[in-house]
């Protein structure tokens, strides 16, 4: 019996043993993964509205709601909301270019909101809610700017896109009660009568583009 212990023992070192030794190598598995990557920072109203949306995208890394555009370092929620900071509210959002293309990704943008209402979507109202695509290199400015330029010939909206198409500078992340605000708080007022209703649409347009769990 004793044996028996003995070489279970021995066995089951042995396979410890290889696992660790096999370890290194996710590391790099990691990184690899991570050239494929892409950031853009967009704002396109509330960002608890333009989280949910991206989040549901196959290919989407992570989204963090956060402050974008203004002159005031780390502002709070409450500084952005007194409209004098300058700031947008934003989602940065890192997307795997192997799985969703920038185009799609701008093309859930315009989809998603309304372009054309300078300071406002819906009831949400100010500057810190204008429509900004803060772009990350010139690949993303040339697309955005395309994009502008063919929405607005094909008449998609009855007045002009007003857009702002803007370098990157800072991002601030908002505080920790604004991350993975629909998916916390699914019954609260807002986001069951204005996200909720938003998703279903987005989805039903996207439902190719979503994530299949």
């Amino acid at each position: 019996m004793k044996k028996i212990k003995l070489s279970l023992f021995i066995f089951m070192s042995l396979t410890y043993l290889v696992a660790c030794a096999q370890k290194p190598n996710n590391p790099k598995k990691q990184a690899t993964n991570m050239k494929n990557t892409e950031t853009i920072t967009l704002g396109s109203g509330c960002f608890w509205c333009t989280e949910a949306v991206y989040q549901r995208l196959e290919g989407i890394v992570s989204v963090t709601s956060g402050y974008s555009g203004g002159h005031i370092e780390n502002p709070t929620y409450e500084q952005v909301c007194d409209k004098n900071t300058g700031h947008a509210e934003v989602c940065q959002i890192v997307f795997d270019t192997t799985k969703i293309s920038l185009d799609d990704v701008l093309a859930v943008f315009w989809k998603t909101h309304d372009p054309t209402t300078p300071n406002q979507q819906g009831n949400d109202i100010g500057p810190q809610y204008r429509s900004v695509v803060f772009y990350h290199n010139d690949h993303q400015k040339q697309l955005a700017e395309k994009y502008i330029k063919e929405l607005d010939a094909s008449g998609a909206w009855n007045k002009p896109i007003i857009t702002e198409v803007t370098a990157f500078t800072k991002f601030y992340p908002a505080e920790n009660y604004h991350q993975n605000y629909y998916n916390n708080n699914t019954n609260q007022g807002y986001c069951r009568y204005v996200i909720g209703p938003k998703l279903e649409k987005f989805e039903k347009v996207f439902k190719d583009k979503l994530k299949k769990d």
